[in-house]
């Protein structure tokens, strides 16, 4: 019996996902919980296992296509069944002698408009750019209805380009028109120039264009570019991870409200702590007691004294969500690669030795490509901590819905005005940091912020860490 495997729903917030590729082809044999395909959801990659054994009968979605969640994917027959799989492509050869239709089809609705050419009603546009090319219709003289579908990348990268697909010869399944088969068009040249004004201007022919400069090798045509090219440029496509922090800053920062807020703290309550408890808690855990532990459980107790902060804001609903928990969210630097957020949920049920094991955890996933998309959802609030590369203060983007995120700068030792037991002023040499924290204005003031900030430093400056630790 075959088995239709369909898309999962790989996150409780994830509605859709985007084939990246497929382990397997048709006719192949695939065994339960081996690598069936890759998927791309909107946070991270993720790798889908087959749920049963048997041989690939048909693969029903392609690569580059973005479906949403049910949606049916591949057909995987009993182990044995695989007779069954040459049948798929049985199409293919057939096509070489087409069978007689009665009477010719109107001309296919094709998502773009084809080519300015005569084109009476009897005439077959796409059927005759294939014959020209040495390849014959799919099936008779009309395109299959496999042959007209178009994967939501395809239509973006024809509108993107301004591409007439018709000129496109398709490798998919049925005369399907792949992503691929769009860019390799599109690096032979194949793109069309950009729409002309209302005033009619003349075409310059591909080869009157005059050749880039030596050692420019832009993969895409300069006037596409939205800024001028210079001579020695590497032109390079986005990854997948660096495209999507870029279009979720952008919505970030159109959405909130940011505004910027900083404190000075004296870590060397925590520093002594720490340095008392290093090389036990090393030998012990595996890894080193850094400040994010100590900031992150601090910054939990600030939470619940101003819930406004753990809070989400609804404009357009004109609602505000105060969140009955605390799902702390870590900014993670995947090594220069990338930064993803990763949420330790019930954060606030865990103490300092629990978050530092969270915290380690997600970054070890995030940094081996294993995170799942559970993992990178629902969080209420942020920390980001570039104080390990150096940073003096950061003003960092929201992590929209959440209406605050908070920066953890450097620790440094600095000499600073400290009042003794006995009530003197003297200076000393303590270790110093800031917390930089941008809000969403929208949601709270100023004051808020500034007080939620205070608290923070007041239990780094103040707390019994001692006992976090036992």
């Amino acid at each position: 019996m075959a088995t239709t495997v369909s898309m999962p729903q790989l996150g409780e917030t994830v509605t859709e996902g985007t084939i990246l590729s497929w382990a397997k082809k048709a006719g192949e044999t695939i065994a339960a919980d081996e690598i069936l395909f890759e998927v791309s959801t909107d946070k991270v990659d993720t790798e889908v296992p087959s749920p049963v054994s048997g041989t690939i009968l048909e693969i029903l979605v392609e690569e580059g296509a973005t479906v949403e969640v049910g949606t049916p994917l591949v057909v995987i027959g009993a182990e044995g069944e695989g007779g069954e799989a040459p049948a798929v492509e049985a199409a293919a050869p057939a096509a070489a002698e087409p069978a007689p239709q009665p009477e010719p089809t109107p001309e296919p609705a094709l998502p773009v408009e084809p080519a300015a050419v005569p084109a009476p009603a009897p005439v077959e546009p796409a059927p005759v750019a294939r014959e020209s090319a040495g390849e014959a219709p799919p099936e008779g003289d009309e395109i299959s209805e496999e042959a007209r579908f178009l994967s939501p990348v395809v239509r973006k990268l024809a509108k993107e380009h301004n591409l007439d697909l018709s000129k496109i010869e398709g490798t998919g399944r049925g005369g399907r028109i792949t992503r691929k088969d769009v860019l390799e068009f599109i690096d032979a040249g194949g793109a069309a120039a950009p729409a002309p004004p209302a005033a009619p201007a003349p075409v310059v022919a591909p080869a009157q264009v005059p050749a880039a400069p030596a050692g420019v090798s832009p993969p895409v045509a300069p006037e596409e570019m939205s800024f001028p090219l210079l001579e020695g440029d590497d032109v390079r496509d986005l990854d997948r991870l660096r495209a999507r922090i870029g279009t979720k800053m952008i919505q970030a920062k159109q959405t909130a409200a940011h505004v910027w807020t900083s404190v000075e703290v004296d870590y060397e309550r925590v520093e002594r702590v720490r340095q008392q408890h290093r090389a036990g808690f090393r030998d012990r855990e595996g890894f080193s007691l850094t400040y994010m532990p100590f900031i992150a459980r601090a910054t939990i107790d600030a939470l619940k004294a101003f819930p406004v902060v753990n809070s989400s804001y609804d404009l357009p609903q004109q609602k505000a969500v105060f969140h009955s928990k605390t799902n702390l969210g870590v900014a993670i630097d995947l090594d220069q690669a990338g930064l993803i957020v990763a949420t330790i949920r019930d954060a606030d049920g865990l103490r300092m030795i629990g978050l530092a094991r969270q915290i380690r955890e997600l970054a070890d996933k995030a940094r081996a490509g294993k995170l799942d998309p559970d993992d990178v959802v629902a969080s209420t609030f942020t920390i980001t901590n570039p104080g390990p590369f150096g940073s003096f203060m950061s003003a960092p983007i929201i992590n929209v819905p959440n209406t605050g995120i908070l920066s953890t700068d450097t620790v440094t030792k600095r000499p600073t005005v400290i009042t003794n037991e006995d009530g003197q002023d003297m200076i000393a040499i303590r270790h110093i940091g800031y917390l930089g924290l941008t809000w969403d204005h929208r949601a709270f003031d100023g004051s808020t912020a500034v007080l939620f900030l205070r608290k923070i430093k007041e239990n780094l400056e103040t707390w019994d860490w001692e006992q976090e630790l036992s």
